[in-house]
């Protein structure tokens, strides 16, 4: 069993394995609900002990934090290592261990966030000493990020500083747990509400009012027709394993009794989009149905609407085009790997629409995110410790 040391607050360690880091990391509840803070100071003061000078950027209150950090010159052309220190819940959820202890059994580690994505992190900071010792010609560039398991919300920020700021690296990678293959495509993910406002009456009396639940029916086997006519006219990519954008209605509730038509009905859905096709392109034939419907209904009673907000920004894709570098660096550090296309997102997209070249790559599986017993195999995080080392002698060059 590999657990961390009992005060989380402590001063840190100068060196430590991969696997003596995520210890350390696990063990700071990060989940997305409490602040991040404790966990970014513990890695400033690791930084700082090897001369590293790194840049918090905050959101609106303090309470969280991005932190930006750079091994090596302030010059252009250095590779951006990004990763999210927040974490899933692990309420309600079956765990064998302390979900906030790291745990080995049968060659895996076990801990909230051991995968997604606290590994990749982890072997990142144990590899400073190596960088910080060697001549590096171009930097490693440290990009820790706050919310993104609530809907990339902190990355943002800390991109634009980076842009801004500082000498333009030429390659990001994400290290999202991809079991060490290159991912060149994601698609973007936006989650939204509608709620209709429908006319209340007795159910025997169906002329007299409108029924939200009904016209909330209607709206939802439009949004499944979408589909269908996206695959018809040829709007795919077949690489995804799911070829087209994906549309999906997940909550639904309305209604106060079964003889009153409702007055008011609401389902929370999502788009997940083509990243070459994009979130308004798949979302102007919802909204020109809803439209339409709209006005239909309101000549009956003007008390009638339908509002579409969306829950979350638009997190948008990664696509397959503008990223040779990236792919290069890959193949450089990896060997001949297939590359990937991934429905889930990731702060990448993010990264290539502020014009940078962004890749997704990291240890252990995504089918171990956000389940009880999570864990990254040391098999995994040894690869991960590999990649790391190869980069800094990389970047010697």
């Amino acid at each position: 069993m590999t657990t961390p040391s009992e005060n989380t607050n402590h001063a840190p360690r100068t060196h430590y394995t991969a696997t003596e880091m995520l210890a350390e990391l696990v063990a700071f509840d990060t989940v997305s609900r409490h602040s991040n803070l404790a966990l970014i100071e513990f890695i400033e003061h690791y930084l700082a002990a090897h001369g590293v000078e790194s840049w918090r950027v905050e959101n609106e209150d303090g309470s969280k934090s991005n932190l930006l950090a750079r091994i090596g010159p302030a010059v252009e052309g250095g590779v951006v290592l990004s990763g999210h220190t927040d974490v899933v819940p692990v309420d309600g959820q079956p765990w064998s261990s302390d979900p906030f202890t790291l745990t080995a059994r049968d060659g895996k580690l076990y801990a909230r966030g051991s995968c997604d994505m606290k590994g990749f992190i982890a072997c990142a900071l144990a590899a400073v000493p190596q960088w910080t010792a060697a001549e590096l010609s171009k930097p490693v560039w440290l990009a820790f990020s706050y919310d993104e398991e609530i809907g990339c919300l902190g990355a943002p920020r800390m991109i634009e500083r980076l842009v801004a700021d500082f000498p333009r690296p030429a390659v990001v990678v994400v290290g999202e747990p991809t079991l060490m293959h290159p991912v060149t495509q994601q698609k973007g993910i936006t989650s939204l509400k509608t709620v209709v406002h429908g006319v209340e009456s007795h159910s025997s009396q169906v002329d007299q009012g409108i029924s939200a639940i009904h016209v909330a029916a209607r709206l939802v086997t439009r949004i499944e027709e979408i589909m269908a006519e996206m695959v018809s006219e040829g709007e795919t990519n077949t690489d995804f394993n799911v070829a087209h954008s994906s549309l999906h209605v997940g909550r639904i509730q309305g209604g106060t009794a079964i003889n009153i038509m409702a007055r008011e009905c609401s389902f929370e859905w999502e788009i997940r989009h083509l990243p070459e096709q994009g979130f308004d392109a798949v979302f102007s034939r919802f909204d020109a149905f809803s439209r339409r419907l709209e006005q239909e209904l309101k000549a009956r009673d003007a008390r009638f609407a339908i509002e579409t907000t969306p829950l979350t920004h638009t997190v948008p894709g990664l696509a397959g085009s503008d990223n040779r570098d990236a792919i290069a660096l890959c193949r450089h550090l990896l060997g001949e790997r297939e590359t990937q296309a991934v429905a889930y997102a990731t702060e990448a997209g993010q990264f290539q629409n502020a014009g940078l070249e962004a890749i997704i790559c990291g240890p252990g599986s995504i089918t171990q995110a956000h389940q009880p017993d999570e864990f990254i195999s040391e098999e995994q995080l040894a690869q991960g410790e590999a990649f790391m080392q190869r980069l800094g002698e990389y970047l010697q060059a």
